[in-house]
């Protein structure tokens, strides 16, 4: 016996911006050959890397390394739980949530070299009505945004304001009875989140704090906002502050049920489904193995200076809202200025 791990690489080839035609012959000169037997695979529909991830379940492979996108990602970890086999990844998608979250660096090369060294550690995952998720799920206006990015024509932060921007003031909040450990309450809300890792993709933190390891989800709360409310919770997003927001309502809990008035979206890190009015979501505690960053470290690192000054500058617009609120004109000129500055960033 060689005494190698058995690796397998799936890879996405249309996930994400990046070209994968380079990316078996980065594994091949990248990869560790004396400590791996390395096997590559591309995926050819929707679904398939959920396929191969079981077919190498079933022969006892070591690590299976999903390289492309969150959808990929879900796919190859989902089939992962409660195994042998770790999870790997190499980023290659637009938002990268879970990849960002445990510090697996954006450049495919020095992914590879935290593969090679494989320090692997278990970590908790989510159920979302039967589906599971490993950075987050949500409905009402989370899931609205998450089909609205998935038919943007461009992908980015900047995308992810635009829709807060433009679509957020449209959408109408629903009433929502949550239960879980402590008892049932009600909430009028734009979105509820459940947060396993800390955030969306694009550095966008909808649960700055949470952990992967702790057992339990970060519960996150939209209420109603106003035009003029909306570019600060989109500053707050991307600048781990939006906990701080006094629109936003947090616990953590294990398990919730969640009903709502009729059926709707959910969406499971950023895959969107319809499904009834019942919602059911709790949390598998150390129930998938991964590859991690050992050099990575907690991230509390401090918040964006330049996105503080642009919050500085809105709050300064705040303190003249009367004159503001006569002219919707001016609101949406404030708008197009906080984006024109965001995309400068």
């Amino acid at each position: 016996m060689s005494g190698k791990k058995n690796i397998t690489f799936i890879v996405n080839p249309i996930s994400g911006n990046h070209n994968k035609g380079d990316i078996p012959k980065m594994i091949a000169d990248g990869i560790d050959s004396e400590r791996f037997d390395v096997d590559i695979r591309m995926t050819e529909h929707a679904g398939h890397a959920v396929e191969i991830t079981r077919q190498c379940v079933e022969k006892g492979c070591d690590v299976v390394v999903a390289v492309g996108g969150d959808g990929t990602v879900n796919e190859v970890a989902r089939s992962l739980t409660h195994s042998n086999t770790a999870l790997g990844i190499i980023p290659c998608g637009s938002g990268n949530g879970l990849a960002r979250h445990l510090c697996i660096p954006m450049n495919p090369r020095k992914a590879i070299n935290i593969i090679n060294q494989c320090q692997i550690e278990s970590f908790d995952y989510g159920v979302i009505n039967d589906i599971p998720f490993f950075c987050t799920c949500g409905m009402g206006f989370d899931a609205f945004i998450s089909l609205k990015f998935a038919e943007a024509g461009k992908r980015g932060p900047i995308t992810y304001v635009e829709n807060v921007l433009k679509e957020g003031l449209k959408y109408k909040p629903e009433t929502y009875e949550v239960e879980d450990e402590t008892g049932a309450k009600r909430y009028k809300a734009f979105l509820i989140a459940c947060a396993n890792a800390s955030q969306y993709g694009n550095n966008a933190y909808i649960a700055p704090h949470a952990s992967m390891k702790d057992g339990v989800m970060d519960v996150i709360i939209m209420e109603p906002f106003t035009a003029l409310e909306a570019p600060q919770i989109s500053i707050d997003l991307f600048n781990k502050t939006l906990t701080s927001n006094s629109k936003i309502k947090t616990f953590q809990a294990r398990s919730i049920h969640i009903h709502r008035g009729n059926p709707g979206a959910i969406h499971y890190d950023g895959d969107p489904l319809m499904t009834d009015p019942d919602v059911d979501v709790h949390i598998e505690p150390l129930g998938i193995r991964i590859v991690t960053n050992p050099e990575a470290i907690e991230d509390d690192s401090q918040p964006n200076p330049l996105l503080n000054a642009f919050s500085d500058l809105f709050n300064n617009i705040n303190n003249v809202r009367e004159d503001i609120e006569k002219s919707g004109r001016k609101i949406q000129a404030i708008n197009k200025l906080m984006l024109r500055k965001l995309s400068k960033l």
